[in-house]
């Protein structure tokens, strides 16, 4: 079976999720014990779309993440750089506008989008930098960013137990679960050697975004970014 490494070659990544799409959301579900869907829940609430905005979903995968905004009739693009994820989505809900992107080179107008979200994408990225300049570079003038993003739990023991469960009882969940076990092994890691949040967020202004922030979920496990094109 296809793994990636902690160099995340774009073609590597993208031939891990091709073997892991038809089972993707099912395990994301079990191994985050249900809280995926209340992360997404914060996105939705974070991003406040308005009719007539126009949204990109980066690593959108099979579209669980812009549902809710093509649910709404809000203009919702989702988009991923694998194939085999992007089939179960145009499957799923053929409504919704599945397009092919690598998001360090993005097939789209500059200035194109109010809105760019990327939800557990970003540290699968080579350059998460380079991605973050692609983001600005298509999204309007006072347009928003939201990244949400494994990250470091706040409190220390917490963040202990979290790193033993990561290494020790993600990979054989998966295995129970998952077409593709090997790779919630190199999940595992890329959660592990991914920056704090604050790190994060100076990579982010480096980017070029005005007003960055964070806020924590779960107590750290995972943290939405922000930020605002000048």
């Amino acid at each position: 079976m296809t793994r990636a490494q902690l160099d995340k070659k774009p073609v590597d990544v993208a031939s891990m999720f091709d073997t892991v799409a038809e089972k993707y959301d099912v395990t994301n579900d079990v191994l985050s014990l249900g809280q995926d869907r209340l992360w997404r829940r914060a996105v939705v609430k974070a991003v406040d779309a308005k009719p007539g905005e126009r949204i990109l979903d980066i690593a959108a995968g099979t579209g669980t993440s812009s549902e809710p905004w093509a649910n709404q009739e809000i203009e919702v693009v989702p988009a991923d750089f694998s194939l085999g994820m992007l089939r179960v989505g145009r499957r799923r809900r053929p409504d919704m506008a599945f397009t092919a992107a690598d998001a360090m080179s993005l097939p789209f107008a500059d200035e194109s989008f109010d809105v760019v979200t990327m939800s557990f994408g970003l540290r699968n990225v080579a350059d998460a930098e380079t991605a973050l300049r692609e983001f600005l570079r298509v999204t309007k003038p006072g347009g928003r960013l939201l990244v949400c993003e494994f990250s470091q739990p706040v409190n220390k023991v917490f963040r202990t137990v979290y790193s033993n469960y990561l290494m020790r009882a993600l990979p054989p969940v998966a295995r129970r679960t998952s077409s593709n076990p090997d790779s919630y092994v190199y999940l595992a890691e890329s959660i592990r050697a991914w920056p704090p949040q604050g790190e994060l967020a100076r990579v982010v202004e480096a980017a070029g975004w005005q007003q960055v922030g964070w806020t924590n979920l779960t107590g750290g496990v995972v943290a939405l970014h922000h930020g605002t094109k000048r």
